[in-house]
């Protein structure tokens, strides 16, 4: 199947997606691999076990209100590991370092190249409004399936079509959040589409193998590297507790599943890149979006 690239705004020009498969895979985003960057702040760092002051200092890297950035707590060094986009000037690193205070000795900066922003399209795609995403995962709910993709897609359409077209009815959005978070709930309605399942919900360790898939790039690999990773994209909100990887991904995949085996584990979020250079990409937990909406994946 061929798919064309689309970004918020654009309308879709994809050829028709295959009707009723039996699970639709998608990919992620990337973020090209990161570099050191030169941080203008002591290297001291909080005790690992001070976990006070580490709260205190994510907390001032979100004050901060710098988009293009993500960051999490590195308990092992006692540092909060901020990964700036190159959108991000060195007074935006300043004023991060600012926001922290006292507690600037705990930071560090590190550069990769790209910009961090959600994308819309997918490789096995689901479409709406002027809009292409991917299908995560299926689930079910007392008898009604649906499946969860990301939030901002869900923002944007209300229904959910397997063709660019608007042919073939999946079905509605029925709840969506982003940003904080990066899920939706959309419920098939259409009663001809197959939706089997065949993963189970799982929480992603450090160190983890895991794949993605989609038409854009194919399938790759890569290992988790991070967890409860806060985001900020470049002109976007921010979402909280992503799974950071160094799985590369290219544009056009938001909402399509990570996953290790049969255990379902993310929905993409955002990040940037392509497979050219490799890259880090962000997902949105898949236990936390089920349990959100109180559906078991099957």
């Amino acid at each position: 199947m061929r798919t064309t690239r689309t970004t918020p705004g654009t309308p879709d020009t994809s050829t028709p997606s295959r009707h009723g498969r039996n699970r639709l895979l998608a990919v992620a985003v990337a973020l090209a691999a990161a570099t050191a960057a030169a941080a203008p702040i002591a290297q001291a760092s909080t005790p690992a076990g001070d976990t006070t002051a580490l709260a205190r200092v994510d907390d001032a890297v979100a004050r901060a209100d710098v988009g293009g950035t993500a960051w999490h707590v590195d308990r092992t060094t006692g540092k909060v590991v901020v990964v700036a986009d190159s959108t991000v000037t060195p007074a935006g690193l300043a004023r991060i370092a600012r926001s922290a205070g006292p507690d600037a000795a705990s930071l560090r900066f590190e550069r990769t190249t790209g910009v961090f922003t959600p994308l819309l399209s997918a490789g096995d795609a689901v479409y709406g409004g002027s809009y292409r995403c991917s299908l995560g995962f299926n689930v079910v709910k007392g008898g009604t399936y649906y499946f969860l993709t990301a939030g901002h897609c869900g923002d944007v359409a209300g229904t959910w079509y397997t063709n660019s077209g608007h042919t073939t009815l999946i079905g509605a959005t029925v709840g969506s959040s982003f940003p904080g978070n990066d899920y939706a709930l959309v419920r098939y309605d259409n009663t001809s589409l197959s939706h089997s399942g065949g993963f189970s919900a799982a929480n992603a360790y450090v160190g983890e193998s895991v794949k993605r898939t989609g038409s854009t790039s194919g399938t790759h690999g890569g290992t988790v590297t991070a967890l409860d990773v806060s985001v900020h994209y470049s002109g976007g909100g921010t979402v909280r507790g992503m799974i950071q990887t160094n799985v590369c991904a290219e544009p056009g995949d938001s909402g399509g599943p990570l996953y290790d085996g049969t255990k379902a584990l993310g929905i993409t979020s955002g990040g940037s890149g392509d497979c050219r250079t490799g890259g880090t990409t962000f997902f949105q937990p898949v236990t936390e979006a089920a349990a959100a909406y109180g559906v078991s994946l099957y």
